[in-house]
């Protein structure tokens, strides 16, 4: 499984570069993206939902970028180096070759207190002509940049942002104002330059000696290497899990534990259609399942620090949908005014905010056991705190709710009702090993075995020989193959389930969530690998190797970064990235097929 990307890039008439083109870094407080040309388009400044210094993503004309790109034609070859964030490009022109080294500096005692984007580039062969082109992004217009010196440089503003732009001598510099910069640089074989930007946010700026910048990044290698052996998966796959991983720390913001769901907001599900929506927020849902994921690698700090996060807000504003990266309950959706992606009209801000979706309930309490199970402790506050849920999940199941999907229509969804029956299943073990109170656990049990009756009863269709999408319609929805993780026990009546989402709902190596979604947005890249892992559990190995194969296959072209969706006519990626959901599913499915995934 190669993440190596090859390719001449090209954007189209836009100005856009296909999303499978970008790669990410981060530096545990935001995410940038880098496109195969040499070109960050994406970089939210200091948080990964703050206001964008760079989104030229969402305004190829008139958004913000630093591009560093060799002046001749050029192909290019790119890879994270191994078990590392950091990002090497490889730029071949008729007359050499030059290797780009980026990275989202760290520290020897962790994050830094400041953002440092720094990107170093060698000569390895003959000459190489590059060109250097900055420009500070207006926020939608929203805030004009400049440049202000004194004493000690040349700063930037951009609104509450404040920076500067370091680089050696070697660097000509054609133009530099209050919009951004224009500069030049030619390199023989053996040298080398190192450019940065330094930024922070209505504080201080420090400005480091760029000879440590040039440090740092061979440092935070370093750290991501020393992260990655610290895992405890030495299975089958073990460079796909461990990607996958490093993909999933990218979404983690160390200051607070959240785990937001993605980088971007309003990358498109559909290229020009209206599902464009911001991910800048910490889904329960994402949050759980990633803490699972980590939890199963041995990433126990990282799993902790975001569990603990997780019952702090939920003991705060009680269990809903998503939360901010600093615990509040965030903003519902409002317009930007700028193109978007291919003409897709951006957003920020959520409506599922306030929507009412069971599955928060399983995915607390899921994520409750896996912590247990990993020999950790609960304490009593928040004993209780979950002991309240289980009763609320008591008293709320048999209401509509927006599902897992968050969709407008309330239904009674078999996915929630599911996920009701498996948050009280977890309770009643907690109780049972002591972790709990059992004063509702008798009540706790009988109400489970209503709600499964009450599946059986109303969910199921003879006539399709499977579980709907809920009940009363003919449709089917994907998600249901998370019912076999979660232990519901009609392990027959899933694998039919499965067979005949496999016939309806694939398209090739991917699958759609559910049915006629195929008319409105791609396949989403999750619900493949749930499929893929659903299959493992079930005691079908072969095919589900075969059926990861097939789909790392058709996701071969990027670098290893996955977005929400793929159309699985072109390949071409859909919907916003690094998408956590896709990557937690890939790598639960590979765990699954080694045999690390839950036994029920």
């Amino acid at each position: 499984m190669d993440d190596r990307q090859h390719g001449e890039p090209q954007r189209d008439d836009g100005g856009w570069l296909a999303l499978e083109a970008y790669a990410a870094l981060g530096d545990g407080r935001s995410v940038a993206l880098i496109g195969l040309d040499g070109s960050i388009d994406w970089w939210c400044v200091p948080h990964m939902d703050s206001p964008p210094l760079f989104d030229r993503i969402l305004a190829p004309q008139t958004g913000g970028y630093f591009a560093i790109t060799p002046r001749e034609p050029f192909t290019c070859e790119r890879r994270y180096r191994p078990d590392s964030n950091v990002l090497e490009t490889l730029f071949i022109t008729a007359n050499g070759r030059a290797r780009l080294t980026e990275s989202l500096n760290s520290g020897p005692a962790g994050r830094l207190p400041w953002a440092e984007l720094a990107r170093r580039v060698e000569c390895l062969d003959g000459h190489v002509d590059l060109d250097i082109a900055i420009d500070f992004g207006t926020q939608a217009d929203t805030v004009s940049p400049y440049l202000a010196a004194n004493g000690n440089g040349c700063v930037f503003h951009a609104g509450d942002i404040l920076g500067m732009f370091l680089h050696d001598d070697r660097l000509q510099i054609e133009r530099k104002d209050d919009m951004g910069v224009r500069a030049f640089i030619g390199l023989a074989r053996g040298e080398r330059s190192v450019l940065a930007m330094i930024a922070g946010r209505n504080e201080p700026l420090v400005v480091p000696p760029l000879e440590l910048v040039d440090e740092r990044i061979d440092g935070s290698d370093r750290e991501w290497r020393q992260w990655s052996r610290s895992l405890v998966y030495d299975g089958p796959y073990k460079s796909f899990v461990v990607r996958n991983a490093l993909a999933l720390k990218l979404l983690l913001s160390s200051p607070s534990g959240s785990i937001m769901a993605a980088a971007t907001t309003s990358l498109p599900e559909r290229i020009g259609g209206p599902k464009n929506y911001d991910y800048r927020f910490a889904w329960v849902r994402d949050a759980g399942y990633t803490i699972e994921a980590f939890l199963a690698i041995g990433a126990q700090p990282e799993a902790k620090a975001a569990f603990t996060w997780l019952l702090r807000r939920l003991a705060e504003h009680g269990a809903h949908v998503f939360y901010t990266l600093d615990g509040a309950l965030g903003d519902c959706t409002r317009a930007i005014d700028l193109p978007g992606y291919k003409q897709s009209p951006p957003v920020v801000g959520n409506d599922a905010r306030d929507q009412l979706q069971h599955g928060v309930f399983g995915d607390i309490f899921e994520t409750a056991r896996c912590f247990i199970d990993s020999g950790n402790i609960l304490d009593a506050h928040s004993a209780q705190l979950l002991a309240r849920l289980a009763d609320q999940c008591a008293d709320c199941w048999r209401q509509a709710d927006a599902g897992i999907w968050e969709l407008p229509q309330t239904q009674h969804y078999t996915t929630s009702k599911i996920s009701c029956w498996q948050a009280l299943s977890r309770a009643i073990e907690l109780a049972d090993n002591g972790h709990l109170p059992t004063t509702c656990r008798e009540r706790w049990d009988r109400e489970r075995e209503r709600i499964r009756d009450w599946i059986e009863q109303h969910c199921w269709s003879e006539t399709h020989q499977a579980y709907l999408f809920y009940p009363g319609s003919a449709r089917l929805d994907a998600s249901i193959a998370l019912a076999v993780r979660f232990g519901y026990p009609s392990q027959d009546r899933l694998r039919s389930t499965l067979e005949a989402v496999q016939r309806e709902l694939a398209a090739g190596a991917f699958h759609y969530r559910y049915s006629q979604a195929a008319e409105e947005e791609g396949c989403f890249l999750a619900c493949t690998f749930w499929i893929i892992e659903a299959w493992a559990l079930l005691g079908q190995r072969e095919r589900a190797e075969t059926a990861l194969r097939q789909a790392v296959d058709g996701l071969a072209h990027g670098v290893g970064i996955y977005s929400e969706m793929i159309d699985p006519d072109n390949g071409q990626y859909l919907g916003n990235l690094p998408q956590g959901l896709s990557h937690l599913a890939a790598l639960r499915a590979a765990l699954a097929i080694a045999g690390y995934g839950p036994q029920r």
